[in-house]
């Protein structure tokens, strides 16, 4: 891979340790996927922030970077494993508190703005059409790739990190045109009537079309809310994170219909809440917020939530960033949603949080967090907004 001087010297160590780690990093994955140079990038978005999922081994990592590392574009976090400021309210362990804020410490000296966030494009970290990022969050990148139409390769938390200190990223993969063309049409016969059938569509494509780009026809309209929650699910289930959707999502317009055709009708749909879908009826968990939940969504859980109460034998929280929240307290939701019995899970969600033997059964409308949460062995519901909120209040799935 071709370096340029200043790069050859920050590989030489005249910038720091934190640079000249992260150049070997990035030199090593450009010789991987024979990229021939580095490309600057307009942000980054740093996943691996949970202590959860670090460890002391990664912490330890991090305290060597910040010893001189500072980043040079604009970066942002992935949420943590808990909520920052209110993590006793769920019931989050002292210790994992104190090692968490440790992890947080470490980022905030680099210079990375602090978010704790799956949703970086709603709280300020927008990329124009056509800009280089280096973005790791699975939802995030094949929100950037697909709706915003930036370019982004789906980086690891080290790649990414390192792309920070550097300000570049090596050019293969998502960041070249000839990359980014569709491999396979999906056309979409199934009527989706409600929010949790974007997840399950998600699942559907991700599941057939696997490592292929695709692309979309047959849905005449889709919210930012419902193609968030479709990022998350399609690259959960299969592996590219980027699509093209038909008259919705930019460049559509420019990329050749493939010859190989999948069709999604009704059955593959029910097919999918089957998969996703455990036999349970008891509900002690409902957590909304995978992706982190808008303030549009936000508001429409507090008009479900108006007057009800959360059943006492059921955990509900509202996953979502804290620039949100603010939001929230200002229009009046936060206290609609608390007098419920509703909490907040600011700078967290439930695929990072440790939360493994805390609950035996969640409700949720994402699919991703579905995934997520068999993962810490509980048994999982997806449904509409207003099928949790009913699961919420009554602590059964009807």
């Amino acid at each position: 891979m071709f370096l340029t001087k200043d790069e050859e010297r920050m590989l030489d160590g005249e910038e720091g340790y934190a640079v000249k780690k992260s150049m070997e990093i990035l030199v090593a994955l450009g010789d991987i996927y024979g990229a021939e140079k580095l490309i600057q990038v307009g942000s980054v978005q740093v996943a691996g922030v949970s202590y959860h999922n670090l460890g002391d081994a990664g912490l330890e990592f991090l305290n060597e970077l910040a010893t001189d590392g500072k980043v040079k574009v604009l970066t942002t976090l992935n949420p943590a494993g808990m909520d920052l400021e209110n993590w006793q309210n769920l019931g989050i362990d002292p210790e994992f508190a104190r090692k968490q804020n440790l992890v947080i410490d470490a980022f905030s000296k680099m210079g990375i703005i602090v978010s704790c966030t799956c949703t970086p494009y709603l709280i300020g970290n927008l990329p124009r059409y056509g800009e280089h990022v280096a973005w790791s969050e699975s939802s995030a990148v094949t929100f950037a790739n697909s709706v915003i139409g930036a370019k982004t390769n789906r980086e690891g938390g080290p790649s990414a990190l390192a792309a920070a200190f550097v300000g570049k990223t090596p050019c293969y993969g998502l960041h070249l045109d000839e990359n980014r063309v569709p491999d396979v049409h999906v056309d979409v016969t199934a009527d989706l009537s409600k929010f949790s059938d974007w997840g399950a569509l998600g699942y559907c494509v991700g599941t057939q079309a696997q490592s292929k780009i695709s692309y979309i026809t047959g849905i005449k309209d889709a919210s930012v809310d419902e193609l968030k929650t479709f990022c998350a699910s399609v690259v959960t289930f299969g592996s590219k994170p980027l699509f093209y959707m038909k008259d919705i999502t930019p460049g559509s317009e420019n990329v050749p219909l493939p010859k190989e055709k999948i069709t999604i009708d009704k059955q593959d749909i029910q097919d999918a809440y089957q998969t996703i879908n455990d036999e349970t009826e008891d509900i002690d968990f409902v957590c909304i917020g995978c992706p982190h939940a808008s303030i549009k969504e936000i508001s429409q859980i507090a008009s479900l939530l108006k007057g009800k109460k959360i059943s006492p034998n059921t955990e509900f929280w509202v996953a979502t960033s804290r620039p949100a929240k603010q939001l929230a307290d200002k229009r009046g939701y936060s206290k609609v949603i608390e007098a419920a019995g509703g909490k907040f899970a600011c700078d967290t969600c439930m695929a990072v949080a440790p939360l493994k033997g805390r609950f035996r059964a969640i409700a949720t409308t994402s699919a991703k967090g579905c995934y997520y949460s068999r993962h810490n062995k509980m048994l999982t519901k997806m449904g509409s907004l207003e099928e949790c909120i009913a699961a919420g209040v009554s602590g059964k799935w009807k």
